[in-house]
């Protein structure tokens, strides 16, 4: 789904969730409508009716709303705080600023400048940092700052330290377009932000250097890529986005790692996407994707 954000001015997206209880619905409804709002969209999602979790997405307008935003607030604290629901609310005409980190591979990264220059994507980017220099030119062709900022041997703590620099105050996300170097959790605690990434669904079948040609020796059928929040732990945080693509024998490791690379690309542009939009609710180790 396209949406520019020229075409949501004047429009709130409200995202609820906590313990399922009879009621929530009226109260969220009957609060939009009593702040002059129209909705738009609404999605919900019940884990359990009976003692579940409860997720909600509306999306809704209101005209002058930059201005009934702290009215807004104000009527939620007071009404679905006491619900024990935790609630975020977002101006849709407002885009994510968000940074990309990259490496050598340049799909990922030049698919999401692409899209963004096609309007698909409802941020901006104010950067793209790399630890090789050899996507600079294509990233300033689109007029996107780039920042080279090298990470060897074992010690990332310098090279964070200058990404940290860069980002601190300036994103609202992160996303690794095939950044090959392993984030730090004191990175991790320091950016303040959700960061994305991207990898081939091998892991941890087929973990560590050279995936699809053991994927290759392995005769696999089917190849994929994932889209996940990172988290401390390596790959392991919640995902947001999964789809393969049939290979079979006759194909190299080659053609294989060039599927893959398709689908890496398609995989982190819905995952961009819906993050971008607030389509997504974390949910411990899990997510809700109202797509």
């Amino acid at each position: 789904m396209t949406v520019h954000t020229s075409a949501l001015a004047d429009h709130a997206c409200l995202i609820v969730h906590g313990p399922d209880r009879p009621g929530i619905v009226a109260a969220v409804t009957a609060l939009i409508a009593r702040n002059g709002g129209n909705i738009t969209t609404l999605d919900q999602y019940s884990s359990n009716a009976d003692g579940g979790e409860y997720f909600q997405r509306v999306v809704f307008h209101r005209p002058d709303l930059a201005a009934a935003m702290p009215v807004i607030e104000e009527d939620l604290t007071a009404t679905v705080t006491p619900l024990g629901l935790e609630w975020t609310l977002t101006d849709q005409s407002i885009p994510k600023r968000m940074a990309i980190l990259a490496s050598t591979s340049d799909h990922c990264l030049l698919e999401l400048l692409w899209r963004h220059r096609r309007g698909e994507l409802p941020v901006t980017i104010p950067m793209v940092i790399s630890n090789h220099t050899n996507t600079a030119e294509d990233v300033r062709s689109f007029g996107i700052p780039f920042f080279h900022v090298p990470s060897q041997g074992p010690d990332k703590s310098e090279a964070e330290a200058k990404i940290l620099d860069l980002l601190r105050g300036n994103v609202d996300f992160v996303v690794l377009a095939r950044y090959m170097q392993i984030i730090s959790e004191d990175f991790l605690d320091a950016v303040g932000v959700p960061v994305i990434n991207i990898h081939h669904s091998f892991l941890p079948a087929f973990i560590g250097a050279a995936p699809y040609r053991k994927a290759k020796e392995r005769g696999v059928k089917l190849i994929g890529a994932t889209s996940h929040y990172v988290t401390k732990d390596l790959d392991e945080g919640p995902i947001i986005e999964q789809d393969v693509a049939r290979v079979d024998h006759s194909m190299s490791a080659a053609d294989l790692q060039a599927r893959g690379a398709y689908v890496e690309r398609a995989v982190l542009s819905r995952a961009v996407q819906w993050h971008a939009q607030d389509r997504i609710i974390r949910d411990g180790n899990q997510t809700i994707v109202f797509s």
